[in-house]
This record gives C-alpha cells, structure tokens and sequence, in this order.
C-alpha cells in the first residue's frame, strides 16, 4: 500500500507538470482554433533559460538562497519565453489567420522544428545538469515526500486558480472569451482582437516557462530533445480533460501523469506511453469531447 500511495505522489508531481503545459494549448486552442505545436519547445527553452540563469547567479553571488534563485530563474524565463511565443504568433501565425486550417498545423510544426535546432545548435547536443536545488525529503507514514514535490504541486494549484480568475472575472478574460466565440463581432464591440490574441499566447507561455523551470529542477538535467515527448504528453492531456477547458487542462495532466507512474512502477516501463495513447483513445471513444469539454456547435 504503501508503494502504491508514493508512485500516486510521483503521478501527481509529474501531472502537475504536463498541466502547467497543457493551459497553455487548451488556452491557444480555445481562442483561436488552433493548435500551437511549438508549445513543447516553449516549456524546454524556458528549462534552458532557467538553467542559464542559474548558471550564472551561482557564479555570481556565492551563496544565494534558493527561493531566490528559483524566483528569479522563473521570471526570466517567463520573459523570454514570452517574448518568443509573442513574436511567433505576430510573425508566424497571425498572417494565417484566414487561410485554409492545415497551413498554421504546418508552420506550427515549422516553429518547433526551428526552436529545437536553435537550442541545439546554441546550446549542444548532450544533456544539460544541474546540482539539486532542493534536497529536503520528508517521511510521513514510510511516504517520501520532497520538499520539490510539494513546491510543484502547490504552484500548480496556485496558477490555476490564478489564471481561471483572470478568465472568468476580469475584463481582458471577457475579452478572451468573446474573441473566442466569434472575432468578428468581438473586433466590432470594440475589442482589439489582434491583442486579445497575443496575450493568450503569452501567457501561455508564460506557464510553460514556469513548467520548464519546476521539470529542471525536479529532474536536474535538460536536453534540446526534451520538448517533444513532455509537448505531445501535455497535447494529450489538453485533449482527455478537454481542449478549452482550464481545469480540464490540469486534470488531464493529472490524470496522464498517475497513468504513467503506476504503469512504470507495476508494469514494464517501455510501454508506458503506450499505454497513455491507448487509455486516452478508449477515453475518446466513450467522450469525444474530454472529460470536461463542451461539444463543439458549428457557427451557422
């Protein structure tokens, strides 16, 4: 029993990770239809800008507390992250606005594969580690609990709630959610959808930043190569708890990340994406729209 309560501990942690990504597609995807494939290499650069920044704060003030160190590496990498999604969306995305659906699914893909290669060619090939940050373990009832896991799943928690209130009750939500049902209209009230836009795309960036820099420092180490399969996972979760859903987002990540810990820890762990896919296709067969999601109604 017990083992089986800590891999649900080691399920949540990751979860929360793959849910801090997620609002960021299901947020993209709501208000604009579109799926932003380069959003897996958003989360890593904001890893690397973290690591960066870590590098350097280290050298340079010996002996500066953590959650100092952790604050500033999320803020950065926040802002650079944003910057980047922001000019991605001006640049890339938003002169194919009206074009036929499959042309932003490709130059999504294009973005990716350019970000991965840039981090690559900037940054190396090989993995990149670090020193544990936070070591603290707690033992409570033969559970191991890190002090890591807590700070993950609290943040988790507390962006959520964070970002749900500024969707749900403040003016530049309402301005997302009308430009969500219908732009057109929305840019004839007044909203200034091109911004409306752009700000989502930040902020969902902003989110994978904050996840990049909790998976560098629950894991230590970060590769070029590690926005694919955590983007695709994310992408999934979006998709079972419902795209366009924010609290679907997280429990979808939840949900994926428990799939995976108690797969890897009671069964064979090559097969643990395997069994994720498989689980979210029979989900999807039973309801289509995710577990929280709303049928989608064609506009007439």
């Amino acid at each position: 029993m017990e083992y089986f309560v800590q891999q649900l501990v080691n399920g949540l942690t990751l979860g929360s990770i793959y849910g801090l990504i997620a609002i960021g597609y299901t947020m993209v995807y709501g208000i604009i239809g579109m799926v932003n494939f380069a959003h897996g290499d958003i989360f890593m650069l904001g890893g690397f800008v973290a690591l960066i920044v870590f590098l350097v704060l280290t050298s340079a003030i010996a002996g500066i507390p953590v959650a100092v160190a952790l604050l500033v590496m999320m803020i950065v990498a926040m802002a650079v992250t944003s910057l980047w999604n922001w000019t991605i969306e001006k640049m890339a995305y938003r002169p194919l606005r009206g074009s036929f659906r499959l042309a932003p699914l490709i130059t999504a893909i294009g973005m990716s594969i350019v970000l991965s290669n840039f981090v690559q060619v900037t940054q190396g090939p090989r993995n990149k580690a670090i020193p544990g940050m936070i070591t603290s373990v707690y033992e409570i009832g033969g559970i191991s609990i890190s002090l890591k896991q807590i700070v993950i799943v609290v943040l988790t928690a507390v962006l959520l709630a964070g970002f749900w209130y500024i969707v749900n009750r403040t003016a530049l939500g309402r301005a997302q959610r009308a430009t969500e049902q219908d732009r057109k209209m929305a840019a004839l009230l007044g909203i200034n959808v091109d911004r409306t836009i752009s700000i989502t795309f930040v902020m969902g960036a902003a989110l994978a930043a904050v996840a990049g820099t909790m998976y560098l420092m629950y894991y230590g180490v970060i590769s070029f190569a590690d926005g694919f399969i955590p983007g695709v996972k994310a992408f999934t979760a979006a998709v079972l708890g419902g795209i366009g859903s924010l609290p679907g987002a997280v429990i979808g990540g939840l949900l994926i990340g428990l799939i995976e810990s108690l797969w890897s820890a009671y069964f064979t762990i090559d097969y643990k994406d395997v069994a994720t896919f498989s689980i979210l296709a029979i989900a999807l067969i039973f309801k289509p729209s995710g577990l929280l999601g709303r049928p989608e109604v064609e506009k007439v």
